[in-house]
């Protein structure tokens, strides 16, 4: 058997792509070359590593075995050209995924800071919610994930990184705006502007009311901090988000954060890497950096 490591590269962009153009394009080859590639590959392997859905091909049971192992490879292959050209593995592609929160009000920070002491280093971020950062990790789409919510996922290692709050807050003309002592029984009539199901302050805040709160009066479920606040600060409903992604409109008077001290909306933001990962000098140094640095 004499696989090549370019089958491997050509296996793992189709994976991570979906169809044999885009991985084509991402690798700078023709389509004819990388179906040939994989073809090649799955006849020396004696078995199809993808089942075709139309033009999208879908990792079958076989392929989602072997994906990680031909990441490690390819991994270990690019660590071990560095150190042979005395590289100091600053250098090279590390791919984050963060939820919304880490990602709009503390990674791009953190990512600068890191960039100024490895000017050599390549990042790149996406975002989404916590469930999006996962099903990434979970496809090798990133190198590593931070999240604000839970992670049940058992393949994938958790550290904890850093604490955060989130906060009950309505617009400053909002009936309760000037409520000293808001009860239960308060919330339980309001109209709620909260984040999609599948987000960490979503999940977080469900916990906190769960078995509490009689009703949610659910208004709006979006997907973006921002369109939250801003409906909030319209003077309608009540909202819930992490008290760093509030800091500016409180400080400004926009908006009022509410006292719910019978309610535990604290929780932990949370560092992911999946265990089959290979963990180079780059990853290494990234997770070490953010370990040390607490943003707030």
């Amino acid at each position: 058997m004499r696989i090549t490591l370019k089958q491997l590269e050509v296996f793992v962009a189709i994976a991570q792509e979906g169809t044999v153009l885009k991985a084509a394009d991402r690798l700078s080859l023709t389509q004819s070359a990388s179906s040939m590639s994989l073809a090649d590959l799955e006849r020396q392997l004696g078995r199809q590593l993808f089942d075709r859905v139309g033009r999208r091909l879908q990792l079958n049971d076989t392929g989602n075995l072997l994906l990680p192992k031909a990441i490690d490879i390819l991994s270990r292959t690019e660590d071990l050209e560095k150190q042979a050209a005395n590289d100091s593995s600053e250098m090279g592609q590390l791919r984050i995924g963060s939820s919304l929160t880490i990602g709009g009000y503390l990674i791009p920070s953190l990512m600068g800071t890191y960039l100024r002491n490895h000017p050599s280093s390549r990042l790149s971020l996406d975002m989404g919610n916590t469930r999006h950062v996962i099903e990434n990790l979970e496809k090798f789409h990133i190198d590593i994930g931070f999240i604000e919510g839970y992670c049940h996922a058992p393949e994938i290692d958790v550290l904890p990184w850093q604490e955060d709050e989130l906060v009950i807050f309505v617009g400053k003309d909002h009936p309760l705006a000037c409520t000293r002592e808001v009860t239960l029984d308060d919330l339980a009539h309001c109209d709620w502007i909260l984040r999609e199901p599948g987000s960490g302050t979503r999940e977080t805040f469900d916990h906190a009311v769960f078995g509490k709160l009689a009703q949610i009066k659910m208004a709006m479920e979006l997907s973006q901090t921002e369109a939250i606040k801003h409906v909030v600060e319209s003077g309608f409903g009540v909202g819930c988000l992490s008290r760093i992604s509030l800091h500016d409109a409180i400080t400004q008077g926009r908006l009022v954060p509410l006292s719910t001290p019978y309610l535990n909306l604290r929780r932990k933001f949370l560092i992911l890497i999946h265990r089959q990962k290979y963990r180079g000098g780059h990853l290494n140094r990234f997770v070490e950096f953010c370990l040390g640095n607490q943003i707030s």
